[in-house]
């Protein structure tokens, strides 16, 4: 559904979460979670399963990986005894990579994403400068985020592999996936939404999201707010791309979602495998633990977000 300038707009205003924890906040949504509904979380573990929610390291180029991640050997096995410490044998390696983008499983911090060059809880752009961010920066997840994890999956409830690339998850369909999969997500919650990127990668190969990729409806601002999650997160990267029904607005839900409510994003996640494991289980809640490299300054992180069920 097309939504106009001054409609997006006005929805911005509406969600806004600005001062709700204080003028200085730096964590916005994430203060849903509490130390009692951690511990409420960790009493959905069962069996014990864990669960990976994150993609490979994506090192090699491909239509959604035009800046492949770097790893390359600093020692190799041909080479282990040259460690400088006699006796010892090792092999090393090295590690690079621009995560954002949307072949890496990253976390955005609020800092990421800006409106009118301004960021979450009304501190400006100029707030993150070449040497990294003074403001929201993803430092506030180093003490790890875990809680109560909900997956939505939107194939499963349409009958199909994987969404198509133009298609958008409205509100309506959030809701009727509640509902078939008998659950309800809540204040607190660490939403996860499944489109079946992953059915379709492994189907058709990768693509390039310019020429489409599945998510939401630019009305699910509103639901998601409503609902007072404390993360989203999705296989594609929650916005629906191009978008081409909110006028302005590019990509309203990292731009309200992050900027307004104060939601971190969780992007390119890996969500069959934990489909799966649902459906086995009959259930769509778990424990779930994500836990961002402390980058001083940092706009995000990449993340192996781990469910246990």
């Amino acid at each position: 559904m097309t939504m106009s300038t001054v409609e997006l707009e006005t929805l911005f205003e509406d969600v806004k979460n600005w001062g709700k924890w204080g003028d200085d906040d730096e964590r916005g949504a994430l203060n849903y979670i509490t130390p009692a509904r951690v511990a409420a979380a960790a009493s959905l573990i069962q069996d014990g399963t864990t669960v990976s929610c994150s993609l490979e390291f994506p090192t090699r180029p491909a239509p959604d990986n035009p800046r492949p991640a770097q790893h390359m050997m600093v020692v190799a096995g041909d080479a282990c005894t040259e460690t400088g410490i006699p006796g010892m044998e090792s092999a090393m390696d090295y590690i690079g990579v621009a995560f954002h983008g949307m072949a890496v499983t990253h976390i955005d911090a609020l800092c990421h994403v800006f409106v009118k060059e301004t960021m979450y809880n009304g501190f400006k752009a100029t707030e993150v400068k070449s040497t990294g961010a003074t403001r929201n920066s993803i430092m506030a997840g180093k003490e790890g985020i875990a809680g109560r994890g909900v997956l939505l999956d939107i194939p499963r409830l349409k009958g199909v592999d994987w969404l198509d690339i133009d298609e958008r998850v409205s509100p309506e369909d959030l809701e009727a996936a509640e509902r078939d999969q008998n659950v309800t997500v809540g204040e607190g919650d660490i939403l996860l939404i499944a489109t079946g990127r992953d059915a379709r990668r492994k189907s058709k190969g990768s693509w390039a999201p310019t020429e489409g990729l599945a998510g939401l409806d630019g009305r699910a601002v509103r639901w998601l707010h409503d609902r007072r999650i404390a993360m989203l997160g999705s296989d594609g990267v929650s916005d629906a791309i191009p978008n081409t029904d909110t006028e302005g607005w590019p990509m309203p839900i990292h731009q309200c979602g992050i900027v307004a409510i104060g939601l971190h994003l969780l992007d390119n996640l890996r969500l069959d495998a934990l489909a799966n494991a649902c459906v086995e289980r009959g259930r769509w809640e778990f424990f779930i633990s994500i836990a961002p490299l402390q980058v001083v300054r940092g706009t995000g992180s990449p993340v192996n977000p781990i469910a246990v069920l």
